[in-house]
């Protein structure tokens, strides 16, 4: 993964906008946090042991050396794991925030949706908290009544509006933050997941909204883990992965740079879960199976595919003494428990004869009709007659089919058709 954190962020220079354009600039911008070392439950407890000398800190660098520009009018992609420093990032640019090092220029004003509803008090009611919030936001009492009938009417809670907020649900609250952070004409916004809360028809007003922002020629700084929103809606896209920019260019090449980066993180934790104990196997184990692995048209293990690729299951095994013709198998399930498909050598008329020492069986797929999902494979090693388990792995190698990027006619379902329309 080092290889991956610490290479050059990819299209670096092509991505840089024109300097006349530019609202969001941040040059070589590192903030570095220093953490006690000690949980301290009390800040008097806190003072005692400040005073005393005896508070040690950690320190670690949530950014480090990160430079990029937004252009005036462009909606903007950042992504990233979690941990990876967006929402630093995005505090720097909301001004809340001034980093250790490097500068930040910020040109208009800014409105920071970091988390809809933060500042409000849930034993105020709906009506107090319109206007608390404003008044955080710096309007006056007198801008805050012209809004105030607006903001009730898009959250849609006239009839609850002077109830206490802890009355309110999830919904209503969220509506209600959306309503009153949205309720300006910002030159910059910030969005922090916020299409993600709510139920359906409060996330399509919600975007309706964002884009009418957009319409209006207000950048868009947009944080999600929705990787197809950020293709479909942003122009480019920045990578941070432990507080480092390692991607920036066109939305779609950094997305598939992140995908890349998460798939080599599951491609290890799958191969670390492909390793059958106790609890999934069984049988006398007069044919051991010592070594299960999946490979690609090259011939290299993986496990990641997609849809129509070709997929090898390579079996080695042991006998610990001559078995006559015994019966080598898999199957396939979905991650939920469907059982999908069980080749063995009997069905394929495939007469092994006497097996004996060490050996290699191989069950080839030419094309994976899969779609996209979590699978597992089993395998087993029967007696001749299918009467006696000598070695059974039950469910025990996990494999993904993950289609981004891929040209497939088909998206639902479990397995591709390959049909074709006509119109007569």
């Amino acid at each position: 993964m080092s290889s991956l954190t610490e290479s050059k962020p990819i299209g670096l220079e092509a991505s840089l906008p024109d300097q006349t354009e530019q609202v969001i600039r941040l040059e070589n911008i590192s903030v570095r946090y220093r953490v006690p070392q000690e949980r301290i439950g009390t800040f008097k407890e806190y003072a005692i042991q400040w005073l005393q000398r005896k508070i040690k800190h950690d320190s670690f660098w949530a950014l480090k050396d990160v430079t990029l520009s937004v252009n005036k009018g462009e909606i903007f992609g950042l992504i990233g794991k979690n941990g990876a420093g967006k929402s630093t990032l995005l505090k720097l640019i909301a001004r809340v925030l001034r980093p250790t090092q490097g500068r930040v220029r910020v040109q208009g004003r800014v409105a920071p949706l970091l988390e809809v509803g933060a500042g409000f008090h849930p034993e105020l009611t709906g009506r107090e908290n319109i206007y608390l919030n404003g008044a955080m936001l710096g309007f006056t009492r007198e801008e805050m009544n012209a809004k105030f009938q607006e903001i009730v009417d898009f959250a849609e809670l006239w009839d609850f509006i002077d109830a206490p907020l802890r009355t309110y649900s999830s919904g209503m609250w969220a509506r209600l933050g959306f309503a009153v952070a949205t309720d300006v004409e910002p030159d910059i916004l910030i969005v922090d997941e916020i299409l993600s809360v709510g139920d359906e028809a409060f996330q399509r007003k919600s975007a309706e909204r964002i884009e009418a922002f957009r319409e209006r020629g207000t950048t868009i700084l947009m944080v999600s883990h929705n990787m197809s929103a950020v293709e479909n809606m942003c122009q480019r896209a920045a990578l941070l992965d432990q507080g480092k920019l390692i991607a920036l260019g066109s939305a779609r090449s950094v997305v598939d740079r992140y995908l890349e980066i998460v798939r080599w993180g599951e491609s290890s934790r799958l191969l670390q879960e492909g390793v059958p104990d106790e609890t999934n196997r069984w049988g006398n184990r007069l044919i051991e199976i010592t070594r299960v692995r999946t490979l690609d048209e090259n011939h290299v293990a993986r496990v990641i595919f997609h849809t129509g690729q070709k997929l090898v299951v390579e079996i080695e095994y042991t006998a610990h003494q001559p078995v006559l013709s015994p019966i080598f198998g898999i199957a396939i399930h979905r991650h939920d428990g469907v059982h999908i498909t069980g080749p063995n050598t009997a069905f394929a008329n495939l007469d092994l004869g006497v097996v004996k020492g060490s050996g290699k069986i191989i069950y080839t797929i030419p094309n994976l009709v899969l779609l996209e999902g979590r699978y597992q494979f089993s395998v087993a090693v029967t007696n001749q007659d299918d009467t006696q388990m000598l070695d059974y792995h039950d469910r025990a190698y996990p494999f993904r089919v993950d289609n981004h990027g891929i040209d497939i006619s088909e998206r639902y379902g479990l397995m591709i058709l390959n049909g074709e329309w006509r119109c007569n």
